[in-house]
């Protein structure tokens, strides 16, 4: 279960609201809408400053000045549905409506959003889908109403072989830039299926993709500076979903409008990217502003630093400019395989090389904590600090205008 409280910390914190404070907004509940009197209660909690009004119905008129009204509809019932795309459709009030649709079904729920409705939910309605919706359409518009607000920095983690430690090094990366305290940072985990890097963090409970993908928002709407957890450090998360998922749950045109929100909110985004290719990865890869390649030292992991190389190149990709990590490297390796023939082999040579130092990961990936915390000083840290510096030095000033969530 999501920790509802925490993850809305910094929007109450902030008077998120359309007019720049949620302070004096307004929301009505119809009857069946959320659920019963406890849950009206635990949900009014989370919103302090806004008034929560329980209306008489399953689709009241909205009562003067109401800012969002929460209805229920039956999906099962054809009639009921005309009906409701019927009054969308007609209606002129400046009250967003949010359909609580029981019964779901894609093409309900799109006829219903054509027809004016702000946001559909699947009844019952899930804690992160109501705080995401709600966030949504009471969050300060500062974010899409200036044009000349500046853009993030994407940046891909590619890996060169299973298990390399990609996902450690971006976790660490994120969190050795977040410390620093220069540039908000946010590690998007792609990894639908093995993804961990919440868990890295120790944030278990973090937003997810599905989570987002559920809430009904078009992804580049997600308030992702106020919804996504925050590491101590100051690095924030979007987790890979809970279970397993195909790999097709999401399509170029999903990552575009989540690589644009993401630039929108975060000055600096590290995605950490799935081992295969697939149609919306390579989505990832071509909107990246960089890309970072990470491999061993072993003849294997060489060959596939060269078949990498080979299809970045095909798909138009040779100019993109590229930061290849040797992990993990330790003395038995290098006795074993040169530094230097592997990067003759290649074809280049290595930006980073970070040394092995498989205790101290591992306290760090355990207790979800930075690698300093575990043990400053030490040589992984100093070569995690090295590749953080030079993601840093891709990103915009945050002075340039970020909300800070």
């Amino acid at each position: 279960m999501v920790d509802m409280p925490k993850m809305l910390q910094g929007f109450i914190a902030n008077g998120g609201g359309r007019d720049g404070g949620a302070r004096g907004r307004r929301i009505g509940l119809a009857e069946n809408a959320i659920g019963g009197a406890e849950r009206f209660a635990s949900i009014a909690a989370l919103f302090p400053h806004v008034v929560f009004e329980p209306l008489a119905g399953s689709w009241p008129e909205p009562p003067a000045g109401l800012d969002v009204l929460v209805v229920s509809l039956e999906g099962a019932a054809a009639e009921a549905v005309e009906a409701a795309v019927r009054r969308l459709s007609a209606t002129s009030s400046a009250t967003a409506i949010v359909v609580a649709l029981h019964d779901a079904d894609v093409t309900t729920t799109r006829r219903l959003v054509r027809a004016g409705a702000a946001d559909v939910l699947t009844y019952p309605i899930s804690e992160p889908a109501l705080a995401l919706s709600l966030e949504r359409l009471l969050a300060d518009q500062r974010s899409t109403a200036d044009p000349g607000r500046p853009k993030g920095e994407v940046i891909a983690f590619l890996k060169a072989g299973g298990g390399v430690g990609a996902t450690a090094l971006g976790v660490q990366a994120a969190a050795c830039i977040a410390a620093r305290g220069t540039v908000e940072v946010c590690l998007a985990d792609l990894d639908l299926q093995f993804g961990a890097a919440a868990l890295y963090f120790d944030l278990p409970e973090a937003i997810t993709l599905a989570d987002c993908l559920s809430s009904g928002a078009n992804l580049a709407d997600t308030p992702f500076a106020t919804a996504l957890a925050r590491h101590r450090s100051g690095a924030r998360v979007l987790a890979a979903p809970r279970e397993i998922v195909a790999l097709e749950m999401l399509s170029p045109d999903q990552i575009e409008a989540l690589l644009n929100g993401l630039r929108r909110d975060f000055p600096l985004v590290i995605v950490d990217l799935p081992s295969v290719w697939t149609a919306w990865t390579n989505q990832v890869l071509h909107q990246a502003d960089r890309i970072v390649l990470v491999t061993q030292l072993t003849v294997p992991h060489v060959q596939l630093v060269k078949r990498q190389l080979r299809v970045l190149s095909a798909q138009g990709l040779e100019g993109r400019p590229l930061t290849l990590v040797c992990n993990g490297m330790n003395s038995d390796q290098a006795g074993l395989v040169s530094l230097k023939a592997a990067e003759r082999a290649i074809g280049r040579e290595f930006d980073v090389v970070i040394p092995e130092d498989r205790k101290t990961m591992t306290a760090a990936i355990n207790e979800g904590i930075e690698l300093s915390a575990v043990r400053k000083g030490t040589k992984l840290e100093k070569g995690v600090a090295e590749l953080a510096g030079k993601l840093a030095a891709l990103a915009p000033q945050a002075a340039a205008g970020w909300l800070r969530g």
